[in-house]
């Protein structure tokens, strides 16, 4: 099994540093292929999925290790209490240092089934993206905290402001005001073999203990830390 960094675990949770390439549940039409709770089982015993990562997305990954823990972190999550923070390289920059996306949006929403802004029958959804440092003279490290849970909700809210994540095959910029240019990379933009994005930070309140309030932090894989210096050169 590849090394799998594990951030934090007692009793009630446990919480990895989920390497890019592996998916958190079984895949629908290949139950062979490997997923975290199959992996994880033999050291920590059974556990139960709270939320998911995309395959090729790193980081902070959250499991529950009793049914009590899961119906309580389920509902940290219904009730939107947790907070959780993305790391992102992007080809462009932000309008401003910080700035709140809040186009709604409807998931499997075209051909392609992405989740696609959608300002007549889409659903609430609001992301915050913040500036972290510049990448060079075209790229940009970008902190992303979504207020609401929809899938790919990062990406198309971040493409729906003329931005693009590095690596993103499927999401590309397509600005829903005049107000955001489209960007268009440049031919010498470094191959990056997946996503550019990395669940970085989670704050929720421990299952058992209500009143303790948990963050946990996932450090950079390699792949993303020398992207990172790469285009910093650049």
């Amino acid at each position: 099994m590849e090394h799998i960094e594990i951030v934090y675990v007692d009793e009630d949770i446990l919480v990895i540093n989920k390497p890019a390439g592996i998916l958190t549940i079984p895949d629908g039409y290949d139950p062979e292929k490997p997923f975290l709770t199959r992996l994880l089982r033999e050291e920590f015993g059974r556990l139960w999925t709270v939320h998911r990562l995309d395959r090729d997305t790193s980081g902070v990954l959250l499991f529950a290790r009793t049914p009590q823990a899961h119906r309580a972190l389920n509902d940290q999550f219904e009730q939107r209490q947790v907070r959780k923070i993305y790391h992102l390289v992007t080809f462009g920059r932000l309008p401003h240092e910080e700035i709140e996306v809040n186009y709604p949006l409807m998931v499997n929403g075209d051909r392609r089934h992405r989740t696609v802004v959608d300002l007549s029958r889409g659903k609430p959804a609001r992301t915050i993206f913040r500036h972290l440092c510049s990448l060079g003279r075209e790229f940009s490290l970008v902190e992303a905290q979504p207020l609401s849970g929809y899938t790919h909700q990062i990406r198309a809210h971040l493409t729906s402001i003329g931005l693009q994540i590095l690596g993103d095959k499927l999401y590309k910029p397509h600005p829903i005001s005049e107000r955001y240019p489209t960007f268009l990379l440049p031919t010498d933009t470094p191959d990056f073999e997946r996503v550019a994005l990395h669940a970085y930070a989670m704050t929720f309140f421990h299952p058992s203990q209500s009143s303790r309030e948990i963050t946990v932090v996932a450090s950079y894989p390699t792949d993303f830390s020398t992207l990172i210096e790469i285009l910093r050169c650049k």
